[in-house]
């Protein structure tokens, strides 16, 4: 019988990383300070102390080696999962991931694959640098052969994390930095995958459907609340997996809802929502009695700490988008 115990986000994904290399040897951890200090959010930490340096490295501050040699350690029969300790330092690794492993199957015809996972911390709200906020993962959604995943509980960290360390491919593993010790939950320590690719209904209703990933889940489900008080009974759905999407479930729900708000906390122009309003307007045009909103950040630069909370999406905001949509009106 698997233990339960209850955690923040950053102790279940500690709980998947210990998990998945007692599980698999081949499985190994590298990064900047993730041996000696545990990382820069301790996400590895006690890994060091109890698989040895052979098995968690720490590097040199060069994400660009990073994506790199575990590019090459993947193709070799290995499953490292590396950190970059914050998204604003991950693109001088982007060569590599771009040209290399989401390619690698293909180029080589499936003779390898790319079993590496890069986790890093993603979003804003922890009053942060600009570079330490960042959420892009539509860059990364947007190349061929990468997966992309984002947690939104510890519960689905834990398992959605085992379940990309066991995938054949790449995969980029966004953790939101804001909810990394903001909420807890029982998480039981069963070393089973959630499945990827799928999105999770988190609230079933039948007049409005609310589609978020990631931090915004908070003020998406909180919304959620408000709008059950004044009549709206609103569907949530945590898409998890950007990149395959799972264009079913999000269509289903809007099929039967017939209106839909899209929450993210990424800049609105070119983002994940509106390719998922685009795929909406195409595969459930029918179904729709409104438009399909989007509630987002701006197209600017994360603020510093002073602003920071002003640039994310907020429950009332998300609440008027609702509203206006249940009107029939644009936003």
């Amino acid at each position: 019988m698997s233990e339960v115990k209850t955690l923040c986000m950053v102790e279940a994904i500690n709980l998947a990383l210990h998990r998945a290399m007692q599980d698999d040897p081949e499985v190994v951890v590298l990064g900047e300070d993730v041996a000696g200090n545990g990382g820069v959010f301790r996400a590895t930490v006690g890994l060091h102390e109890r698989f040895g340096f052979r098995r968690v490295m720490d590097t040199p501050l060069a994400e660009t080696l990073i994506a790199g040699i575990s590019v090459g350690m993947a193709a070799q029969g290995l499953k490292p999962v590396a950190e970059i300790q914050f998204m604003g330092f991950i693109y001088a690794g982007m060569e590599q991931l771009v040209s290399h492993a989401g390619r690698l199957r293909s180029r080589t015809r499936g003779r390898l694959s790319c079993p590496m996972v890069v986790r890093t911390p993603h979003g804003a709200g922890i009053h942060a640098p600009e570079h330490h906020g960042e959420t892009t993962e539509a860059l990364f959604a947007h190349i061929p052969g990468l997966r992309v995943v984002i947690p939104s509980s510890p519960r689905r960290a834990y398992g959605l994390l085992l379940a990309a360390i066991a995938d054949p491919d790449p995969v980029i593993f966004l953790e939101p930095a804001r909810l990394y010790r903001s909420v807890q939950q029982p998480v039981p320590d069963d070393g089973k995958p959630l499945p990827l690719d799928t999105c999770f209904t988190l609230r079933e209703g039948q007049d409005l459907t609310l589609i978020s990933w990631g931090a915004a889940l908070k003020e998406t489900l909180d919304a959620a609340v408000i709008l059950a008080d004044e009549g709206v009974d609103a569907e949530v759905i945590d898409v998890a997996t950007l990149k395959p999407l799972d264009a079913e479930t999000l269509v289903a729900s809007v099929s039967k809802t017939g209106r839909c708000v899209i929450v993210h906390e990424a800049a609105r122009s070119f983002g994940v929502g509106a390719e998922i309003a685009a795929l909406l307007h195409e595969r459930a045009w029918t179904a729709l009695r409104a438009p399909v909103a989007r509630v987002t950040g701006f197209d600017c630069v994360i603020p510093y700490a002073r602003q920071e909370m002003a640039y994310l999406p907020d429950v009332q905001s998300i609440c008027h988008a609702a509203r206006a949509t249940m009107k029939g009106e644009a936003v």
